[in-house]
């Protein structure tokens, strides 16, 4: 690394910095200067403490590689200050310079993606847990089911007013557990997704539409859309399904708050690619959609498993909603994550676009 013009270190999409012995950063790529939000002109001023918090374990981590002679890696170290960003946790890769003694190459690799990938799987496994339950539940339970629904019914024909009452409470918790029992089969359809080209604004104002006519009527929904996004790789009707349950548990937390909004937004995000699991191949997914809402936000302690099946906070829900949402998404070969705190929700969706198949010389040439 050297400390004038560019350097072959530009090129690397993570931060790296030489620290001279004294503390003070001599040199920076190009990420560096993102990461830090500084030039590098301004980082030569300041030592590597001045844009990490007091005490961090980043400092502690120098010393060592200075005390040792030898490479230190250290994960999940949060960084993060005023100056840099509240949300900067990363995996610091730090090594001596072998002919500067007290120099230190740093290397910071943001864990933002890693745990989208994490999330990612425990979702699928998820997915495949309830997959597995439902098949059960169908051919275990609907059957008997449909027996004591109709022995209710010939009781009723001879039983007395009173116990009537007991027969149609009967018929309706069997009638609700066949519903339940409904909703979790669609986890066990593994047939592959029928997939086209889709407009997803066109999808995102059907889905307005119908909650602007039916659960969000009245609230305010603010729409932020990229018009140049290319075609979504999707099925169209499970695209509406995805969006309608994250709009309408956004209006639901909203309630009757008349400050309360819910806000769409789509945005091309370059660079994104996730490794595709049993290949080598790696998949972009430089599409973003996001559904936020100012309303009270998810429970800290529900966070870690908000896409787990049965995990909800309504007093009526079944928990399965963004369970499904989760397998819908993880079946197009996209992300979903979640981000709260008090007054601000983002369920992100990251997704791959529509590439056009390449057409062959002689194609083409006919």
């Amino acid at each position: 690394m050297t400390t004038d013009g560019p350097t072959i270190l530009d090129a690397l999409p993570h931060p790296v910095l030489l620290v001279a012995p004294d503390g003070v950063i001599e040199a920076a790529n190009m990420a560096a200067e993102i990461f830090l939000r500084s030039s590098v002109s301004v980082l030569r001023r300041h030592p590597i403490s001045y844009f990490v918090p007091f005490g961090s374990p980043l400092l502690t981590l120098i010393e060592q590689v200075r005390d040792r002679g030898a490479p230190v890696n250290e994960y999940k170290v949060d960084i993060g200050s005023p100056r840099i960003g509240s949300d900067r946790v990363v995996d610091i890769h730090a090594a001596p310079v072998s002919d500067r003694p007290g120099a230190v190459v740093l290397m910071f690799q943001e864990r933002t993606m890693a745990e989208k990938i994490d999330r990612q799987l425990t979702s699928r496994g998820a997915a495949r847990t309830v997959t597995g339950l439902a098949a059960m539940l169908a051919h275990e339970i609907k059957n008997p089911l449909s027996g004591i629904r109709g022995a209710a019914q010939l009781l009723e024909q001879s039983a007395s007013e009173d116990d009537r009452a007991l027969t149609r409470l009967i018929m309706d918790e069997t009638d609700r557990i066949v519903k339940l029992v409904d909703r979790m089969e669609v986890f066990s359809d593994e047939r592959p997704i029928e997939r086209e080209p889709v407009n997803i604004h066109v999808v995102l104002d059907h889905v307005k539409r119908l909650a602007d006519s039916g659960f969000a009527r009245g609230k305010r929904i603010v729409e932020d859309y990229d018009p140049s996004l290319p075609f979504v790789f999707a099925n169209r009707d499970q695209l509406v399904q995805v969006f309608l349950n994250l709009v309408k548990n956004a209006s639901e937390a909203i309630g009757n708050d008349p400050d309360g909004e819910i806000r769409i937004t789509t945005a091309f995000r370059p660079g994104v690619r996730l490794s595709v699991p049993g290949t080598s191949d790696k998949v972009s997914l430089p599409l973003e959609f996001c559904v936020k809402d100012n309303g009270p936000g998810v429970p800290e302690d529900l966070m870690p498993h908000i896409f787990e099946p049965f995990i909800t906070t309504k007093t009526n829900g079944s928990g399965l909603g963004l369970a499904l949402v989760a397998k819908m998404i993880s079946d197009h070969g996209g992300v979903i994550e979640c981000e709260s705190v008090p007054r601000r929700t983002v369920f992100r969706i990251l997704m791959p676009a529509f590439i056009e198949p390449e057409t062959s010389s002689s194609d083409r040439t006919a």
